[in-house]
């Protein structure tokens, strides 16, 4: 009898049956920028933006003058700009310079576009706020009817950044920001976590992977997190390693799946094909800067935003008078609260947190799916998207097209990515596609083409016009993780981008030349 898992979940189903849902966001977002301003108002950064006045009127004033002050007083910042102005300090050692106190963390994230890397600050209020988040994740499982009582003693494996952190100075650490939170989880949870301490540690994600396989035997896995193409990547080593059919052979109670970082549906196909039964899967959002979403219901339309622990929500509808057609944001654009949204509509989020980043561009483009709710979608990056002659192609057009086309033709695509070319005096789209099944170029062409045009109104009439062609190059997928490897972003929470621009396709192709995958050399808008 598995009475600890019985009264984990009998806890669990308490937990929420009793749990309200806080319909009103307006108020819990009033209420948590408050908290956050009351919190920074010391700091050099609250001191030079009014955080006391701005606060006074949230706390007395009806209506919304608290975020008309707080548009009024505060600048949007992108991450260039927060750490020129600011978050150098902090990351330099100075005292209460977004937030009170010494930064002891610092993530390392460099996207999917940059080659720098940037740092992240992540004080102790935001550990403390993804691990809230995370046992809310948890408890959230006491929906799901389905899941037998003793899943909740069995191993949560998550696939992360090397908890073996880099010295900035004496005390103060910087890395994944993966790894960050697995060398903070809390002492009860750790029976539970695999890959465990030791190997959690291991920087060579090749020994990594290898050290994971090696112990698989010896765990009893229940609950896998991370992105999911490396956790593809691990079942199909374990499962060549030890001649199985599927995954459950060796992991039978393997019953859940929370990913994050990209869309799941391209990746579903190949996934489920090394399971034995099918899993529950969770969408996560899960950034460098916050925990901000995460699925909280079965058959949900999306994730819930986390509205009440220490991230303040802004939108910039992601449109042209509000970015240029490199992604850039406009001075002053519209900002809006969480009421003022609308359903369907593609916004960029600015976050204010408890680490200290105020008005700040993640990047990420979202759209409600459930505005009564708080559930939304991913549907892109503000700089990962093609639109060079107008046909505002976003990443979920993108992932959508792909998913469609390889069902339809039967195959696997790992891994893809996409650049906007010149083609003679007009456009074309440049789209290299990861798969190790046989499949013809020109039927894969036809496919994305086609699904884009029903999936994107403005595609199909820049189609026409402008978007004289598309090609499409098939690679193997071992080609996106080489490259991966040769910038040093395998693992953890890195992605390979879905659109190439800039530098990045120069990089690109000089890889692929390396690997005598000569490509037609194109040259970018």
């Amino acid at each position: 009898m598995a009475l600890l898992g019985n009264l984990l979940k009998g806890g669990l189903k308490l937990t929420v049956s009793i749990q309200r849902e806080k319909n009103n966001h307006a108020k819990v977002q009033r209420k948590t920028l408050s908290k956050l301003l009351a919190k920074a108002r010391y700091t050099q950064f609250g001191e030079k933006y009014n955080f006391e006045e701005i606060l006074n009127t949230a706390v007395f004033d009806e209506g919304n003058t608290f975020y008309e002050k707080y548009k009024q007083f505060v600048p949007v910042h992108n991450y260039e700009k927060i750490f020129r102005e600011w978050w150098h300090k902090a990351h330099e050692g100075e005292k209460n310079v977004c937030w009170p106190g010494r930064v002891k963390y610092f993530a390392l994230s460099s996207g999917t576009s940059e080659a720098a890397s940037k740092f992240i600050p992540v004080t102790k209020a935001m550990t403390k706020s993804f691990q809230r988040t995370s046992i809310r994740q948890i408890l959230s499982l006491g929906r799901y009817e389905e899941l037998p009582s003793d899943l909740y003693e069995k191993g949560f494996l998550m696939i992360g950044g090397s908890t073996d952190l880099s010295s900035i100075d004496e005390g103060r650490f910087q890395g994944d920001v993966s790894g960050i939170n697995a060398a903070n989880i809390p002492f009860w949870f750790e029976r539970y976590y695999k890959p465990g301490p030791e190997i959690a540690r291991e920087r060579d994600w090749s020994r990594k992977l290898e050290k994971i396989v090696e112990e698989a035997p010896n765990w009893d896995i229940g609950f896998m997190a991370g992105v999911p193409a490396w956790l593809q990547i691990i079942m199909e080593k374990i499962i060549e390693r030890y001649k199985l059919k599927n995954i459950h052979e060796i992991w039978p109670n393997l019953s859940v799946f929370g990913h994050g970082g990209v869309s799941f549906e391209p990746y579903r196909a190949g996934f489920e094909k090394l399971l034995g039964r099918p899993l529950i899967y969770i969408d996560t959002y899960l950034a460098s800067e916050g925990f901000i979403a995460f699925q909280n219901r079965p058959h949900a339309d999306g994730m819930r935003l986390v509205l009440d622990n220490g991230i303040f929500y802004e939108f910039v509808p992601f449109n042209e008078k509000n970015f240029t057609e490199d992604g850039e944001l406009v001075p002053n654009p519209q900002t809006l609260m969480i009421d003022e949204v609308e359903e369907g509509v593609d916004y960029a989020l600015l976050i204010s947190t408890c680490s200290g980043a105020w008005r700040y561009l993640i990047g990420d483009t979202i759209k409600f799916a459930n505005k009564q709710r708080a559930e939304i979608t991913i549907t892109g990056r503000t700089k990962h998207y093609l639109s060079l002659c107008g046909e505002h192609l976003s990443v979920e057009n993108m992932n959508k097209a792909v998913e469609l086309s390889a069902e339809e033709l039967g195959i696997t695509v790992k891994e893809f990515t996409v650049a906007g070319i010149r083609h003679d005096s007009l456009f074309a789209h440049q789209w290299y596609i990861g798969t190790d099944d046989e499949v013809d170029a020109d039927a894969l062409r036809d496919k994305i083409d086609g699904h884009l045009k029903v999936l994107n109104d403005d595609y199909i009439v820049e189609r026409r016009h402008a978007l004289k062609d598309v090609f499409v190059t098939v690679l193997p997928s071992a080609t996106f993780l080489g490259w991966m490897a040769k910038r040093g972003k395998m693992g953890g929470q890195n992605k390979f981008p879905r659109v190439l621009k800039k530098n990045l396709i120069d990089e690109w192709e000089a890889y692929l030349l390396e690997q005598g995958l000569q490509v037609e050399t194109v040259n970018l808008k």
